[in-house]
């Protein structure tokens, strides 16, 4: 039995500073609802969140229980406060400073996973050194040549991982069982409780997003029936994304890990806690951009940008659910993927009827959802996900 592994306060305060990254991608997005604006910020996180994960993984094998250790995991949060800062510019004026930021994170990461494993950790370290100097050489650039070099970021970062997993798999010609044994350390021996409970608190304070979005549409509006009805209804909407999560996956996704032998479980965190959580990130953070273009004008037609923000941002924040539950292996879908139908269907109410009207079909789709699943147990789904691909229904 795995030995119970908390997360620290230290590890909270780090994700506090993080998550203003997110913040600050908000305002990004909401300053820019177009196509343009929505790929930088798609771009920054993407990015951004590679080196949240490096970081859970980290402390979720090497705990910041000594000095040097939450030293130097100060250090690091305070070069994610820098790359927060330049977030606004980082495809402008701040795209050096972002570079610099992001690269300080990944030399202390890479810094920190030497201290308890040795050299094997620069098969990862090195690729995101090269990450960090492209995002940094973007910085020089502007147009075609900066988002090239952002791309190509991107590539170092989704070819590593199979890299790693080669490594840990096959060792090296010179010293193949001390290549298996320290790169295999990093993929393997995960604590579920811990992985599990780091990611929920990352995303319970990216719901905060959401609310203090709320309170930035408000400003210096009176504050009316109609703005503390539309607060209600964003908060409805919300608390029923909330719900989908906290109350019926994480507890069920918690056992699926505690029964996945450790050396699966980097592979499959990848998955659930990478891949899949970055639409879900995204998507409350396009929600939050859409809130606070929307509630300062409940009563009139919404533009396509803030109408398709709402919108889109419940349906990206479904979509990365989905594909998290169908990871783990746990269910139904149905109900979801309906909602993330109806949910994109609430742009033309937002943009032929009122902001209002849009915010309240969104919370009628997803309360229902959350009302449907209510009579289901998860071993009702869980029954119901299995005869499913058995059928391939």
């Amino acid at each position: 039995m795995e030995t119970e592994h908390r997360v620290s306060t230290l590890e909270l305060f780090f994700d506090l500073v993080f998550v203003f990254t997110i913040t600050q991608l908000t305002v990004l997005l909401a300053g820019d609802l177009t196509p343009r604006g929505a790929g930088q910020v798609v771009l920054i996180f993407t990015v951004l969140f590679w080196m949240y994960g490096g970081y859970a993984h980290l402390t979720n094998q090497v705990p910041p229980d000594r000095t040097v250790r939450r030293v130097l995991l100060m250090l690091a949060m305070g070069a994610f406060m820098v790359c927060a800062l330049a977030v606004p510019t980082a495809f402008g004026a701040g795209g050096v400073a972002f570079g610099l930021g992001y690269l300080l994170v990944v030399l202390v990461h890479g810094a920190l996973f030497t201290q308890a494993h040795g050299r094997g950790v620069l098969w990862f370290a090195l690729p995101n050194v090269l990450c960090a100097l492209a995002v940094t050489a973007a910085g020089f650039f502007d147009g075609l040549p900066a988002w090239g070099l952002w791309l190509l970021a991107l590539l170092l970062q989704f070819v590593t991982p199979v890299v790693v997993q080669r490594v840990a798999a096959s060792g090296t010609a010179a010293e193949p069982e001390a290549a298996e044994q320290t790169v295999g350390d990093q993929l393997g021996g995960m604590n579920a409780a811990h992985l599990v409970e780091r990611h929920g608190l990352l995303l319970i304070i990216v719901f905060g997003e959401s609310v203090i979005a709320i309170g930035i549409g408000v400003g210096s509006l009176p504050l009316s029936a109609g703005i503390a009805g539309g607060a209600f209804l964003a908060l409805t909407i919300a608390s029923a994304m909330w719900w989908m999560y906290f109350v019926r996956d994480e507890g069920r996704a918690e056992e699926v890990f505690a029964q996945t032998p450790p050396e699966r479980r980097f592979k499959l965190a990848m998955a659930a806690y990478y891949y899949a959580f970055l639409p879900v990130l995204l998507g409350m953070a396009v929600f939050a951009a859409g809130v606070k273009k929307t509630i300062g004008h409940l009563g009139e037609h919404l533009h396509t940008g803030p109408a398709v923000a709402l919108a889109g941002g419940v349906a990206l924040y479904l979509a990365g659910n989905l594909v998290f539950r169908a990871v783990l292996g746990i269910g139904p879908a149905r109900y979801r993927a309906t909602a993330l139908v109806l949910a994109l269907a609430t742009v033309p109410v937002g943009t032929g009827w009122t902001g209002a009207g849009q915010l309240v079909a969104l919370a009628v789709v997803l309360v229902c959802a959350v009302v449907a699943e209510g009579g289901r147990s998860p071993a009702a789904g869980a029954r119901e996900t299995a005869a499913e691909s058995v059928t391939g229904s």
